[in-house]
């Protein structure tokens, strides 16, 4: 348990932080699985519409700190990959 005043302002600041991390984890993985499901759907134009609201969320949570740079262009990029398999 922090004892000194500044390591018990750290633990405040570190929970704050957590939530909003949290919260931008949960908003981007939200966002993905709307891609899978309509992917999963068979549904093109939902699909496209869905990756469109997907990939600056994903890029967001990245530029964040949230997920690395190149993670997140791994998740845009492989989305996108199955995306245009399913309108082709």
């Amino acid at each position: 348990m922090a004892n000194t005043v500044s390591a018990k302002k750290m633990t405040r600041k570190i929970a704050k932080r957590t939530a909003v991390n949290r919260s931008r984890r949960s908003r981007m993985r939200t966002f993905i699985r709307k891609v899978e499901e309509a992917i999963a759907s068979g549904n093109p134009n939902e699909a496209v519409a869905a990756l469109r609201a997907a990939e600056p969320e994903i890029m967001r949570a990245a530029q964040k700190g949230i997920v690395h740079k190149n993670t997140a262009s791994r998740k845009v990029s492989r989305l996108a990959q199955r995306v245009k398999a399913l309108v082709a």
